[in-house]
């Protein structure tokens, strides 16, 4: 019985020794604390804040920087839509064109009407004829009596009257307007219909073709009338939502 209560009060008197020993580690080894003194410590928190205040300097102007790009980018879209609307209007002949060019004055040729003739007319044929000739050399833009010259344009006889556009000539001198390409295509253009043959055929109808010199400035007016389309239809998507 001696053997047993030793070996019982031997690993008591173990496991007293080992709590000792660890409490008595515990307390030699104090726990880590930061050992900065409080000025420190606010220096480096004013350098956190001052690098977070960067940053966010950074992000708003990174944010400002995106802003201003999207601005310009539908500032840019707007202007190449309104410049695009621009060029297409000024090729349909919807505005006002000024620039270099020749005007042309077709009047009766007095000297061949005996007294009691009846005052020639312009025929459809005659100003289609001329028109020819000017688009064939060199005319961007054409305006008859004030009267816009376009793809559309139609000329010709209602009840015995000459009509443009449904505007009725039937006043002399019939001034046309001429623009061409430049200063140059302009003296070319005079120096052509100078010796054109359909002057000619004007005056065969006992009318008289002037042709003036060119100008730096001459005056083509925009087209008046609503320009009709006809046989178009609105684009639609595919169902697909594709572009392709």
């Amino acid at each position: 019985m001696g053997r047993p209560r030793n070996l019982s009060f031997s690993i008591i008197a173990a496991i007293v020794g080992l709590m000792i020993a660890i409490q008595f580690q515990t307390v030699r080894e104090p726990e880590v604390r930061d050992t900065r003194d409080t000025w420190q410590l606010r220096e480096d928190l004013m350098k956190e804040k001052e690098i977070q205040s960067r940053l966010l300097l950074e992000i708003r102007s990174n944010e400002e920087k995106i802003a201003k790009y999207e601005t310009e980018r539908q500032q840019s879209k707007e202007e190449v839509l309104k410049e695009t609307l621009s060029e297409l209007k000024a090729e349909a002949g919807l505005t006002d064109i000024m620039g270099p060019g020749i005007t042309l004055s077709i009047a009766p040729a007095f000297n061949l009407i005996s007294d009691g003739t009846q005052v020639p007319s312009v025929s459809p044929e005659l100003l289609r004829r001329l028109l020819n000739e000017l688009n064939m050399y060199g005319a961007e833009h054409v305006s008859i009596d004030g009267e816009r010259v376009i793809n559309t344009t139609v000329i010709r006889d209602i009840n015995g009257e000459t009509k443009i556009n449904g505007h009725t000539l039937n006043r002399f001198p019939i001034d046309v307007n001429v623009i061409a390409e430049d200063a140059n295509s302009a003296e070319k253009l005079y120096n052509r219909m100078k010796v054109s043959a359909v002057a000619e055929d004007f005056f065969i109808d006992n009318l008289e073709v002037k042709v003036n010199k060119p100008e730096q400035k001459v005056l083509v007016p925009a087209y008046q009338d609503s320009i009709r389309i006809k046989d178009m239809e609105s684009a639609k998507k595919d169902k697909g939502g594709g572009n392709g």
